[in-house]
């Protein structure tokens, strides 16, 4: 089985097959006509159906959103630690 190369489709492009599937297009269909893969196309229902966004960070749970807040305070707070310790280092040679 060959590996496919990873696309990139466009809000646009999403929108319109979801609109197909919604007007009653079969699923499958959409699928091997469009060339997609069946987890592409439930995602962006699922997106589509949550939010009307296509977008990570909109469909993200409020949970999900903590996490990704927490995860960068805690990336800036472990560098300017670093930093911190380095001004130390230097300080105590002096």
């Amino acid at each position: 089985m060959t590996k496919r190369e990873r696309r990139t489709f466009t809000d646009e492009f999403k929108n319109q097959m979801v609109q197909l599937y919604q007007n009653g297009k079969p699923r499958k269909d959409i699928i091997r006509e469009y060339d997609l893969t069946p987890s592409s196309l439930d995602k962006w229902i699922s997106q589509h159906n949550a939010s009307g966004s296509f977008k990570e960070a909109d469909n993200r749970t409020p949970q999900e959103s903590e996490l990704v807040k927490l995860r960068k305070e805690l990336k800036q707070l472990q560098m300017e630690n670093d930093i911190l310790k380095q001004a130390a280092l230097i300080l105590g040679r002096k």
